[in-house]
């Protein structure tokens, strides 16, 4: 069955990843995506790819933020780009840009700019620090924005020595899903009001929402690093295990009591169900310390094996620490189509991690790898009623790039 988002088109000026990113997650649910890209292409095209170092295989960074979309070039620093760009853009319902004030200036790419090609499109604008204000003119990555600026690389700080590093575009896909989602509000209010909008999501906002306990209670309990003593838990059924063979478990049980008496029976310590010390809640946070090492003496004896077939159909919520490579043969992920197979343009066919909703009768996932550079370019130009004729003289003017 179609997409939920089949017939929609997007036209994108967009690079790297965050905003890019977006325009992916539309792709997989059904979106008609064009890249429109300068001639030397998005700058994410020449990027290293330190997460794939053979000679088969995909560059994630281009793949993951670009699968699903056709190409166009088009160089919009001429008057015949932004003509050719405008012709695009009366048949768009959706228009989505990174690129911060002076370049859209430049680029001609401004609401009004593109408004007056089509004036129902719904304008999107993903920035780094937020579109009003003193960095409103600011370039920012999500290292930046996100993981510095939100609290949590502090938070990621452990024992006051350095910050641990921010998993690789981490705050982007974050962000990438807040303009998803803002889209498919703004296509809701087009269709229900016709009323269009204009979209800011900027990086900073998405780092601070996923922080806001933190940030929230701030001022009331003051700045608390990770850094602290993992054995002063005040539960210690919400902490981390290491076991035998250095792999970690991590516990999740938000009702102490509910799960106290069904954990130690599986951990094989019966005997710590009857200590006076660990009876109820009160005193397990009394004694938290010594009981916590005690665990930890206990999960030091067990490989992960052992620990999984002991606590297979506990009642409580419990995962291993997993590696990136064990998610392959997870045994929710192919079931629940998490991680789709996808033909390579060249080279071996690989996977990619499907935007993260379904819907009902439609299989969520990308239809197809990255676009190579103006793969799309002709095809695209004579969708929007330009002939070879003005494509042709478009190519000698350089507007195509």
């Amino acid at each position: 069955m179609p997409g939920p988002l089949n017939g929609v088109r997007v036209v994108e000026v967009a690079n790297w990843t965050f905003v890019p990113a977006a325009g992916a997650v539309l792709a997989d649910l059904g979106a008609d995506v064009i890249k429109i890209e300068p001639p030397n292409g998005d700058p994410q095209r020449a990027l290293r790819n330190l997460l794939n170092l053979s000679d088969d295989g995909p560059n994630p960074f281009l793949e993951i933020p670009n699968r699903g979309k056709r190409s166009v070039t088009c160089d919009l620093t001429t008057d015949d780009g932004r003509r050719a760009l405008a012709a695009i853009l009366a048949g768009a319902d959706v228009f989505v840009t990174s690129n911060l004030a002076p370049i859209r200036d430049k680029l001609h790419i401004n609401v009004e700019d593109v408004r007056a090609a089509n004036p129902d499109i719904i304008y999107v604008r993903g920035t780094g620090w937020g579109n009003e204000g003193p960095m409103a003119e600011v370039g920012g990555y999500d290292m930046a924005c996100g993981w510095a600026s939100s609290g949590m690389a502090y938070k990621m700080t452990r024992g006051g020595i350095e910050p641990l590093p921010q998993p690789a575009a981490f705050f982007d896909l974050q962000g990438a899903n807040t303009i998803a989602g803002a889209i498919g509000m703004a296509l809701y209010k087009r269709a229900t009001t016709g009323e269009t909008s204009v979209v800011d999501v900027s990086l900073m906002h998405v780092g601070m929402w996923a922080m806001s306990p933190d940030i929230v209670g701030a001022p009331f309990s003051g700045d608390n690093p990770s850094g602290g003593d993992r054995t002063k838990s005040p539960n210690p059924l919400v902490n981390g295990y290491a076991t035998k063979d250095d792999r970690w478990v991590y516990f999740v049980c938000l009702q102490p009591d509910r799960f106290w008496d069904e954990f130690c029976t599986l951990l094989g310590r019966p005997d710590l169900i009857t200590n006076e010390r660990y009876a109820d809640p009160a005193g397990r946070y009394q004694n938290r310390t010594e009981l916590i090492l005690e665990l930890d003496r206990v999960f030091a004896t067990l490989t992960l094996d052992e620990i999984k077939e002991k606590f297979t159909g506990f009642s409580g919520v419990w995962a291993p620490v997993l590696r990136p490579s064990e998610l392959y043969t997870h045994p929710q992920v192919e079931i629940n189509g998490f991680l789709p197979r996808v033909a390579a343009t060249s080279g071996s066919d690989f996977n990619l991690v499907a935007a993260p909703m379904h819907f009902s009768g439609h299989t969520t996932e990308p239809p197809g790898p990255a676009p190579e550079l103006g793969q799309h370019t002709e095809e695209v130009l004579l969708e929007a009623g330009l002939d070879w004729d003005a494509i042709s003289a478009l190519r000698e003017s350089g507007g195509l790039g």
